[in-house]
């Protein structure tokens, strides 16, 4: 039986690894044990924050919506609840960029939310 030679199946998965590692800073790029351990922490990382970043993203929008229709005279949740009466069905990422880019546009979405509304709930919007 031949004699199995393992250097190259070795240097291979070796040479993957420093391939990720490329960045990382000293012994975290050059040591394996350092280079496996760094790279599995940073899967971790990055596995968290893919997640986190959309409940980040969505609070973003959540303050510049809110921001825009206090200009108009309501709060971000009775916005919604007009959009919602109304039938509008727009997500929170657009109506933020209208509340930044198109001021204009976005002062006409909440007149639609506003006219929506029950009389009552906006006397009690005026009056806080």
């Amino acid at each position: 039986m031949p004699r199995v030679k393992r250097a190259v199946g070795s240097r291979r998965r070796k040479k993957k690894i420093f391939q990720k590692t490329k960045g990382f800073f000293s012994g975290r790029r050059r040591l394996l044990r350092s280079a496996m351990e760094t790279l599995n922490r940073a899967g971790a990382f990055g596995h968290r924050d893919r997640r986190t970043k959309k409940r980040d993203f969505r609070g973003l929008f959540i303050q510049r919506i809110n921001a825009g229709a206090r200009e108009n005279g309501l709060s971000y949740s009775r916005l919604v609840n007009g959009l919602k009466i109304a039938g509008i069905e727009i997500n929170r990422k657009m109506l933020s960029e209208l509340a930044i880019h198109d001021p204009s546009a976005f002062a006409k979405v909440c007149e639609q939310a506003k006219s929506a509304l029950p009389k009552g709930v906006l006397k009690k919007t005026a009056a806080a």
